[in-house]
């Protein structure tokens, strides 16, 4: 499965990026934030003004024009189609695996209450971790998986009440 990540400029355009394309790039990183980038034959200066890793949201100076560019991973799109992104008002009752992989540790008990963002689970997928929290506040009414099981993608992992 080839990995591509979803890039938005200025809230207005979109690309898609396979990860071959990212691991040719031909860039240099100079003094402090400042890079040099050549592609296609053309020479581009590049300054990050801001950036935010968590987020991945980045504001970037590129030969004296300023991009807002937000950055998106194959999990991030996964985790935003099953409704867990952040500003999510989905009022969602059941947690689905987003892909196939492997509970490695269950962080809640049946009847307990969570708050929005409050770690659920923590699913090892495609060779990273990922800790999938809570998309709202509610009660744990039930759990389909143990830790150490396998899942594929579309299971049911956690129900609310």
């Amino acid at each position: 499965m080839k990995n591509n990540f979803k890039v938005k400029v200025n809230s207005k355009w979109d690309f898609n990026i396979p990860n071959e394309d990212i691991t040719t790039l031909d860039v240099v990183k100079l003094k402090g934030k400042n890079y040099h980038l050549i592609d296609e034959y053309k020479s581009f200066q590049g300054e990050i003004i801001d950036s935010n890793f968590n987020s991945r949201e980045y504001s970037v100076k590129i030969n004296g024009s300023v991009y807002d560019i937000s950055i998106s991973n194959q999990l991030d799109q996964l985790i935003n189609k099953m409704g867990f992104s952040n500003g999510s008002s989905k009022n969602v009752k059941l947690i689905k695996a987003p892909m196939p992989g492997v509970v490695l540790e269950i962080n809640v008990e049946v009847g307990q209450t969570v708050s929005e963002d409050d770690a659920l689970l923590v699913l090892e997928a495609m060779k990273m971790e990922s800790t999938l929290a809570s998309p709202s506040s509610g009660v744990v009414k039930a759990i389909a998986v143990n830790s150490g099981d396998t899942v594929e993608k579309g299971n049911l992992l956690i129900e609310f009440e």
